[in-house]
């Protein structure tokens, strides 16, 4: 019929996807085919079929640069992260002409990650809490074929820790709260992770089994702690999880011996307001903080700017 472009979506609910891609686009060699799936899927398992053939991607949420663009019809620019570390002083004047630092940055940290707001700001959360309940119910447990029981038990994990994040985890008492071994709950933490759902700090990156306890548990993204703490959500544990995830999607952030985070085994972060000092970093080399102000100078850096990454 002369269609050659085919777009498949929620690719992963079909247990044959990677090998009829690969028939599909062994047989007939002038098509294109762009194919999305839930984040819990691993694109790994399609390699052996889609080796050679296959361009993957991972679509992270909106950027604060990306939400901007969006709300004030702009076209920011991506900046680099030594850019920032180095030019702030320069760069965030001019991006500070652009926005309205104190509304637009709190109006993003509590419905700005995902393009729902462009739909409806008032139905946001509602929307955000119906896309975890379909995450959790259609894309995990089928794919991991997880039993109803498990799947309470995932939802139950998820509350107990949207009540104290960031949760420094204590593995012995979550699995006799929950009532279930230990292995369990570090399988939990790790689907959640993969779905996006969770952020799971650790002391390394390479080579990291789920079986070792993550540092620190986050939620994904500040949106996520608006939602299950409307009036009471915690502006630190806010702060932290946006620098968290703002840097994750393009960088390698880990848990340092001193300050918030270490990024790409070289920059060591203390997340904090204007009255946070630099004494805990006191002899770090390559040591700076990262702060909810509008603009900075030396080793203050406006956190926001973390948000210009990609």
């Amino acid at each position: 019929m002369g269609y050659r472009i085919f777009l498949l979506d929620e690719v992963h609910r079909y247990l044959w996807w990677s090998k009829d891609l690969k028939q599909l686009y062994d047989d007939y060699e002038d098509i294109q085919v762009v194919a999305t799936g839930s984040s819990i899927l691993d694109i790994s398992r399609g390699n052996a079929d889609l080796s050679r053939r296959a361009a993957v991607y991972h679509l992270h949420g909106l950027s604060f640069r990306e939400y901007l663009n969006f709300e004030k019809n702009t076209n920011l620019p991506i900046l680099g992260l030594e850019e920032i570390i180095n030019q702030h002083h320069v760069v965030a004047p001019e991006l500070l002409d652009t926005f309205d630092f104190h509304s637009d940055f709190r109006d993003y940290l509590s419905f700005g990650y995902f393009p729902y707001f462009l739909e409806s700001k008032k139905a946001y959360h509602q929307k955000l809490q119906q896309t975890i309940q379909l995450v959790i119910d259609t894309d995990i447990a089928p794919f991991e074929e997880l039993q109803h029981a498990t799947t309470r038990l995932l939802k139950k994990l998820l509350f107990v820790l949207s009540e104290s994040v960031p949760f420094t985890p204590n593995i012995q008492k979550l699995s006799q709260k929950l009532e279930t071994p230990r292995n369990t709950v570090l399988r939990l933490l790790d689907i959640l992770n993969q779905a996006q759902i969770l952020l799971l700090l650790r002391s390394f990156t390479k080579g990291v089994s789920y079986l070792q306890k993550p540092e620190k548990i986050y939620l994904q993204n500040p949106n996520f702690i608006y939602l299950f703490s409307p009036t009471m959500a915690n502006i630190g544990n806010v702060r932290e999880t946006f620098f968290l995830n703002q840097l994750t999607a393009v960088h390698s952030v880990t848990a340092p011996r001193y300050g918030d985070f270490m990024v790409d085994d070289t920059y060591v972060f203390e997340v904090g307001g204007a009255s946070k000092t630099s004494e805990q970093l006191q002899g770090v080399p390559q040591s700076y903080l990262a702060l909810d102000i509008a603009g900075g100078s030396n080793r203050r850096i406006p956190l926001w700017l973390f948000g210009m990454l990609y």
